[in-house]
């Protein structure tokens, strides 16, 4: 989609495309209520700085559509398309490694009582297994924070895969 296209959406249209990158009402109205945007670096920017100030009910409430790292995310909306792509290696990974995972989500959520979230895009299923075991050592306000952040990473990860620059728009001087 076009970032004038974006821009031009009825508000019901842009927060159900909003809301696919991250399901945090707040965040999304903002972002929605903010339109229009000069670039798609202008929406990037604003995006993350409301990331910024997640909380951990922000963060509990956009888990709630988040898969597990290595199942296959059910439903044929734009969430479950972009959590296909972005789990894509995972079709991959050797049974050990899936099952090593497996594992780690069952402990992870029974130390931390929520789904372990990691930005799968560009990552191979080995490099999820050691970011899942790492962080199951540590307390639950670091990991809290480590969640948080990995959602805002994939936040704007499909914010930058749905909307494109006009042709148009003036390019960032470097």
């Amino acid at each position: 989609m076009q970032l004038d296209e974006f821009n031009s959406l009825d508000p019901a249209a842009a927060t159900q495309t909003v809301s696919v990158w991250a399901a945090i009402p707040g965040w999304v109205d903002a972002i929605v209520a903010a339109r229009p945007y000069l670039t798609v670096d202008a929406l990037a920017a604003y995006a993350g700085a409301l990331a910024e100030v997640w909380s951990r009910a922000d963060l509990d409430a956009a888990l709630a559509h988040h898969p597990r790292i290595g199942e296959k995310p059910s439903g044929t909306g734009a969430e479950a398309a972009a959590s296909r792509s972005e789990q894509a290696s995972m079709a991959a990974a050797a049974d050990d490694v899936t099952a090593a995972i497996a594992v780690g989500n069952v402990a992870y959520e029974e130390r931390f009582g929520r789904v372990f979230l990691i930005r799968a895009a560009g990552r191979s299923p080995e490099e999820m297994f050691a970011e899942l075991t790492r962080r199951l050592g540590g307390d639950d306000e670091t990991e809290a924070r480590e969640a948080t952040r990995q959602l805002a990473e994939i936040a704007l990860l499909r914010l930058r895969n749905t909307i494109e620059a006009d042709a148009a728009e003036p390019e960032e001087a470097e």
